[in-house]
């Protein structure tokens, strides 16, 4: 037999590859080498297996021949050696049929439908060439005689091509997946640098590695790139607002905003992306090797996803401050009436975002305790008075204690702020600071033994929200001066929240607040700070 690489007519398949962009400067997913694996009870054929395929190489990458002596053997090292591309399997091995039930197996068992298996028989009388292309999913089929050194080659190299053309489709099918799934996760994030962390987190996902990354965005202020996330080696540079001109990545960032298209330039690549609200920003990743065009074509898709998500976020971001303008809007409008409220509604939104994040570090088992209203109860809380915008001012204002009568006209307050908090937040899908507001607002003055107002809700059924802002609003009207009232010795209005936990206030609200203020008690009183 002659070498396949010292004949000139058994190199027209390689020189086709290099021709339409193989060779090692064009590597593709990644710089490891085909893994061949021989599977055959004959050490010779071992041996003349090795020597002919000693030399050969496809698309700049050479072979890892991998040797087994019997199908047992050959399943294992199917089963813990990932992406061997071709097994070169002998029919008869310890039994008659021992390769034919490998090649079951590998499709079966080991749900391995993308490895490429060619048989090679001596007796092919052992195994009909047709009755086993029907019944066993094979790729060829070629009897010891036939296979020269330039037919094996041939085989060997067609059926690399192939499983490369399949591993591309199935990089593709799940790149795509991850880009699915990658895009509906930061259509769920709200913070700019969370979302830019997601992208990086979703690129090296998608390149299938652990890559370094930076995203950019261009500042209309200073002109340059500001970075706005970084992980893996660069994660420092997440500190620093501006790309310092000196750094590595600076040059390709620079040029792909100049330019404004995507640079690919191993070992920096830089992808550009524009949105349609004409923002500029840019990703830069340093994979270990150089990007595959099925790689490049994945990220170009992401990016598209990206500045649509990133419009949103903008837009989401605009939406949200208009919410809590509405929301502080509407606090100032009761504040208005009742004067000297002010820094009590800003102490309440403090504590109760405080509370609430105690009980949830705490493990606090409650139905209540969800993300939004860790989010929201703090700007929600200031709205807990919004109601007393209809309390005549001889009422609201009276510098001393109120009448029976009074007392039920001031108690209207709540039902009034929850209808009209209930009304706004109708307007508005799903759950939202006003969502809040009318809760805290109409039960705020609910006791957990059922003796509050205007419901006589009791326990748990009262919101959460609500259960939060009545220990609070209570204890900070307490330390401070009303008009009907001197602020309260700092310790007897400690004795007074719990010595009602479990009567007017939830025990594990009080808990919260008795740990909080165990550790950073609020600010001494000097009179009354409103």
């Amino acid at each position: 037999m002659t070498d396949p690489t010292d004949a000139s007519d058994d190199n027209w398949l390689l020189d086709e590859d290099d021709e339409s962009g193989g060779g090692a400067s064009a590597a593709a997913l990644d710089q490891r080498l085909w893994r061949v694996l021989i599977v055959d009870d004959d050490v010779d054929v071992h041996a003349v297996t090795r020597l002919a395929l000693r030399n050969v190489a496809f698309k700049g990458r050479e072979l890892e021949l991998f040797s087994a002596y019997s199908g047992a053997e050959g399943y294992r090292i199917l089963r813990d050696t990932p992406d061997i591309a071709l097994v070169l399997l002998d029919v008869v091995m310890e039994t008659d049929d021992a390769g034919l039930i490998l090649a079951r197996r590998i499709r079966e068992e080991l749900n391995n439908q993308i490895v490429r298996v060619v048989l090679r028989t001596g007796q092919p009388g052992q195994a009909p060439e047709q009755r086993v292309i029907i019944e066993y999913d094979i790729n060829d089929y070629k009897a010891k005689t036939e296979l020269t050194t330039q037919k094996l080659f041939t085989t060997v190299i067609s059926a690399l091509r192939a499983y490369e053309s399949l591993m591309m489709l199935e990089r593709s099918r799940i790149g795509l997946g991850k880009i699915l799934a990658g895009a509906t996760n930061l259509y769920q994030i709200h913070s700019l640098r969370e979302f830019a962390s997601g992208v990086l987190n979703q690129v090296s996902a998608i390149l299938d590695v652990g890559a370094d990354g930076v995203l950019c965005v261009m500042s209309a202020v200073t002109g340059g790139p500001t970075v706005v996330a970084a992980t893996g080696s660069y994660t420092s540079l997440a500190d620093s607002e501006a790309l310092p001109p000196d750094h590595p990545l600076m040059p390709a960032i620079v040029k792909a905003f100049r330019e404004k298209q995507s640079q690919f330039e191993h070992p920096v690549n830089v992808l550009y992306i524009h949105t349609q609200e004409e923002r500029q920003l840019c990703i830069s990743v340093t994979p270990p090797w150089p990007l595959a065009p099925i790689q490049r074509d994945l990220l170009e898709v992401f990016c598209q996803r990206i500045a649509a998500a990133f419009d949103n976020l903008y837009m989401f971001g605009q939406l949200r401050k208009a919410q809590e303008a509405t929301v502080v809007a509407l606090a100032d409008l009761a504040e208005f009436r009742d004067h000297g409220t002010g820094g009590h509604v800003r102490r309440v939104q403090d504590m109760s975002t405080r509370i609430a994040q105690r009980m949830k570090q705490g493990g606090v088992d409650d139905p209540g305790l969800t993300p939004q209203l860790l989010e929201m109860i703090g700007l929600a809380s200031i709205l807990h008075d919004v109601g007393k915008v209809s309390t005549p001012d001889q009422v609201l204002l009276k510098p001393a204690a109120h009448t029976p009568e009074e007392r039920r006209v001031m108690q209207t307050h709540a039902e009034i702020g929850r209808s009209i908090l209930e009304r706004a937040a109708s307007m508005v899908d799903g759950v939202s600071y006003l969502t809040y507001g009318a809760q805290i607002a109409g039960a705020h003055h609910e006791h957990f033994d059922g003796g509050g107002y205007p419901e006589g809700l009791t326990g748990r059924t009262i919101p959460l929200a609500a259960r939060i802002v009545a220990v609070v609003d209570v204890f900070d009207a307490l330390l401070h001066r009303r008009p009907y009232k001197e602020p309260w010795p700092y310790p007897d209005v400690v004795t007074y929240i719990a010595e009602r936990s479990g009567a007017q206030f939830d025990p594990e609200v009080v808990t919260a607040l008795l740990d909080i203020i165990r550790t950073s008690p609020p600010e001494p009183v000097d009179g009354d700070d409103d």
